[in-house]
């Protein structure tokens, strides 16, 4: 039986012990407030959030903060498609779920499908359930990396006039996010690119651009993130990322890939019988196409996008390809740009907290001479979320983490620059890179949160 929220208290073992063998949870708190009807959903299994699958249990999540997370799951999701089947039109809701470019290979992966094939596959089974329109996010990554590009270039131009202009931290990962704002504090939020998560302007995309486009309210949507971690469900719950105007946040819900899996589990359901159906786009009439990807063999490819950006930018050398110099391990690797004998750009990989750890270790003696550090909290970077590609005993799946890596490097590159509907949506919905629409929209801030009293008692 799961805590309740007043008396949870689980401990789990120090992460930096071993990021890959941990295995405290704590059961998903039930939603249901008495006035939902019995239906066919049941008998959905609770969603469990592992302890150890993020950095922010370090005691600093919240009661209701953890009761919100805790309600993320399945349940939710159908009570949102059962009240679309009820007569009563003005409590409908128009479903939208977005799909992670990092949980389609789970799905090519665990059903021995092409990616394309998962992408549809997986489009054909949500909209079967009532979903009404299925996204890729990979327009929100292209935004994503485009600022934190720019940004990168801004504060390399001014790091000799602000102290904190440099090292820039990449913002795209929650669990990083959560650890710097409630533990490692001004030590390191001065740092951190302020370029929203692509999963945070996807909501600005579904909630603001597609809203207007459709003549809805962002209050008639329910905006649901198909991701592979559970981290990403904090990040939903940030309060810069809910518009007050319409009581509305920009996720409603994220659920994980093993979460989709397990409502297929329980539909008995293959993905093997479902008809492809194209995924949607943000754009009238159209379809996506094929799937594409960025640079990164694990991730959305922030470190090489910007390496690339600011090779190009500040010195006027066009990086083709980018190699790897592995160091401590494979999880925190460096990459350099040398130029007349001078190493003029200096960019790290750090993945996992042990690695994070060594990180702000060297940064508080001062010893830390990187320019940028791509920052994700799971090892071996986002296709290794915990949300996904974990065996039944709770330890990673590495067979299954080998054929989603071979899976989402074939995807074909496509740089975020290419993309023409970005381009224009810059001018035509944000009023230009340059305008406050833009800045509102695409950033946000960080800053140190203080511990709350009231933090669930969880002990490293």
């Amino acid at each position: 039986m799961a805590p309740g929220p007043a008396d949870a208290a689980e401990e789990c073992s120090k992460k930096q012990k071993n990021d890959d063998t941990q295995s405290a949870s704590v059961d998903a708190l039930s939603s249901n407030d008495g006035s939902e009807e019995k239906n066919e959903f049941d008998t959905l299994a609770n969603a469990k959030i592992l302890l150890s699958d993020c950095l922010a249990c370090d005691s600093c999540m919240t009661l209701e903060e953890g009761a919100r997370v805790f309600q993320q799951n399945q349940k939710e999701f159908f009570r949102v498609l059962n009240l679309n089947k009820k007569c009563d039109t003005s409590k409908h809701k128009v479903l939208a779920v977005s799909l992670c470019p990092q949980s389609l290979p789970y799905f090519a992966a665990k059903f021995n499908l092409s990616v394309n094939e998962a992408a549809k596959r997986l489009c054909g089974f949500l909209k079967s359930l009532g979903v009404h329109y299925v996204f890729d996010t990979t327009i929100a990554a292209d935004f994503s990396i485009l600022e934190s590009q720019r940004e990168f270039v801004q504060r390399y131009q001014r790091r000799n006039q602000e102290e904190h202009a440099l090292p820039m931290f990449a913002s795209a990962c929650p669990g990083w996010i959560r650890y710097a704002e409630r533990v490692l504090t001004n030590l390191v939020t001065s740092h951190i690119c302020t370029a929203k998560s692509p999963q945070q302007i996807m909501g600005s995309l579904v909630k603001g651009y597609f809203a207007r486009q459709q003549n809805l309210s962002p209050d008639k949507i329910f905006h649901v993130v198909v991701a592979p971690c559970y981290d990403k469900k904090l990040e939903a719950l940030r309060e810069d990322f809910y518009t007050a105007l319409y009581n509305s946040a920009e996720v409603d819900c994220v659920l994980t890939s093993g979460e989709i899996v397990q409502i297929m589990e329980q539909k008995n359901v293959s993905m093997k019988d479902v008809t492809e159906v194209a995924v949607d786009s943000l754009f009238d009439g159209l379809k996506e196409g094929d799937v594409v990807r960025h640079d990164g063999k694990r991730s959305d490819g922030y470190l090489e996008h910007i390496f690339k950006h600011a090779a190009k930018e500040l010195f006027g050398v066009d990086v083709k390809e980018i190699t790897y110099k592995a160091l401590k391990n494979k999880d925190f690797q460096e990459v350099t740009l040398e130029k007349d004998g001078e190493t003029v750009l200096r960019f790290a990989a750090a993945y996992g907290f042990r690695n994070i750890q060594n990180m702000v270790l060297k940064l508080k003696k001062g010893k830390f001479f990187y320019h940028f550090v791509e920052v994700l909290a799971c090892p071996g970077g986002c296709l290794n979320g915990k949300g996904q590609a974990q065996s039944e005993d709770g330890r990673a799946d590495r067979a299954l983490l080998a054929q989603m890596e071979e899976v989402y490097t074939a995807i074909p590159v496509r740089l975020p620059e290419a993309n023409l509907h970005v381009q224009r949506m810059y001018q035509d919905w944000l009023e230009g890179r340059d305008s406050k629409k833009a800045q509102d929209t695409l950033h946000t801030s960080y800053s140190a949160v203080s511990q709350s009293t009231s933090s669930l008692d969880i002990k490293w």
